[in-house]
């Protein structure tokens, strides 16, 4: 899956950019520039994410943009945690179970799994292939 979402921006008339995810309601920000304003829904979306990871609620799947909508993904690691969490979800696994799988301590799972923590991509990696799964990295035109 993709983590990379549809959005709304909206010119103020006091001035900046508002942003809105119709699939994230939570995720909320803006900016004084479109450029900034997209930036700062990145981090938005971001902490929209990782709030339904804290409270193991299912992620939302992404819409495709219609009209007068960008597209907006998380940063890669946050990315591969979500795959990671998702991934865990599917198989009924818990982090005790993970952290046996890779010889860790769950602490060390619950990190892996943290998006704001910064973790290293090879050890969300690893974890991803001990549940059967793989993380791709693509990219494209801005």
């Amino acid at each position: 899956m993709q983590y990379e979402y549809p959005c709304v921006l909206t010119q103020e008339r006091q001035g900046g950019f508002s942003v809105s995810f119709p699939d994230i309601p939570e995720a909320l920000t803006c900016g004084d520039s479109r450029a900034e304003a997209l930036a700062m829904a990145e981090d938005a979306l971001a902490a929209a994410l990782g709030a339904y990871m804290k409270s193991k609620e299912n992620i939302p799947l992404p819409s495709r943009a219609i009209r007068r909508q960008e597209m907006v993904a998380v940063p890669p690691v946050v990315a591969a945690k979500l795959a990671l969490y998702n991934a865990m979800r599917r198989e009924g696994l818990t982090r005790v179970a993970l952290a046996g799988r890779l010889g860790l301590s769950e602490g060390a799972v619950r990190k892996l799994l943290n998006p704001d923590h910064r973790s290293h991509i090879s050890q969300i990696q690893k974890a991803l292939r001990a549940v059967g799964h793989g993380l791709v990295l693509g990219d494209r035109a801005a």
